[in-house]
């Protein structure tokens, strides 16, 4: 069944007018009046809908009983990601909410093929907000994940944090199953862009407390590097 997200307070019963990126969805999916589909607003659980008005400017849809589903991975990880060039990053962002990530922070890193100026920053946030929001909506989430601006690794790296604190190497010497530990509820993993982080930023992380974690024989891509480990995590932590 399709879902979507709304960007607004949803309560049980409630008439609304759905904003235009749903409505243009449900008219390519061609649904018509009484037809169901599912609401969210991101504050947990969902909501069954179905349209109640479709005129040509407006289309109204009425909430059913609010249904308390939650698909969250019982394991907090904030992805600490060097922001990647175009799809790339997009892509990283998508698999990442897929795979359950609770929290995004982007990173400009030494290396980092994109260089944000500020009044491109917030225009940039949005866009992966709305890739998250796209992924929640198709992989059945219905909390989405935070994006924060955008900080520099030395920034990031004073910035206190809790729980397990991994960062991503080929120099690593440990894998994750050697870090991860029983009753480990909050992690913040770090991955870097194209080329990694640099000998600098990787000393930052060291002494902020970050664990040098390689994953397996074989340098893998920066979209392809935390989706692999979110799904290895989900996997060591008895989700998967």
């Amino acid at each position: 069944m399709a879902r979507f997200y709304y960007d607004g307070e949803l309560a049980p019963g409630a008439r609304i007018e759905l904003p235009e990126v749903v409505a243009r969805h449900l008219r390519v999916l061609r649904l018509r009046p009484n037809e169901a589909f599912v609401l969210f607003d991101g504050r947990g659980g969902e909501y069954p809908a179905r349209l109640v008005l479709q005129e040509r400017k407006a289309l109204v849809a009425e909430l059913g009983t609010h249904h308390a589903a939650e698909r969250e991975s019982p394991l907090a990880v904030t992805l600490a990601q060097g922001i990647s060039s175009g799809e790339r990053m997009d892509l990283t962002i998508q698999k990442a909410v897929e795979l359950g990530v609770a929290a995004i922070q982007p990173l400009l890193a030494g290396k980092s093929v994109v260089r944000l100026e500020a009044e491109r920053t917030a225009a940039k946030v949005a866009h992966w907000r709305r890739v998250a929001i796209a992924a929640c909506e198709q992989c059945g989430r219905n909390r989405v994940p935070s994006i924060a601006a955008p900080l520099g690794v030395a920034t990031f790296c004073a910035a206190p944090s809790v729980g397990l604190r991994i960062l991503l190497s080929p120099g690593g010497t440990k894998g994750l199953k050697d870090v991860l530990t029983s009753g480990t509820g909050a992690v913040t993993l770090a991955a870097g862009p194209e080329g990694g982080f640099d000998a600098v930023e990787e000393k930052l992380f060291a002494k902020a407390g970050f664990s040098a974690v390689r994953l397996g024989p074989r340098v893998l891509r920066t979209e392809t590097a935390a989706p692999a480990a979110l799904a290895a995590l989900a996997a060591l932590t008895g989700e998967f």
